[in-house]
């Protein structure tokens, strides 16, 4: 088990997002695949969110997140759509 803990509990809360551009438009290749991943890796380290795996294609983009029990998941993904 992953070694992640807050004062009296260990957890390992991973969740698998998909995100997926309107009408599936393939919009994320070249300069723009690069640009989407370094966001995505700066956003996550202001919410101390770890990034386990992740693609991003060129119509849509997979994550697989390790989120602390502290932070909502709807909060997460507000906090996201609020930045893109």
């Amino acid at each position: 088990m992953n070694d992640s803990s807050l004062s009296h509990t260990r957890w390992n809360c991973q969740y698998h997002i998909v995100f997926i551009p309107k009408y599936r438009r393939k919009t994320m290749y070249g300069s723009v695949k690069e640009e989407v991943r370094e966001i995505l890796r700066t956003l996550c380290k202001y919410k101390k969110v770890e990034i386990t795996a992740g693609a991003v294609c060129s119509d849509h983009v997979h994550l697989c997140l390790s989120i602390p029990p502290k932070l909502a998941v709807s909060e997460f993904m507000g906090y996201f759509y609020g930045r893109f």
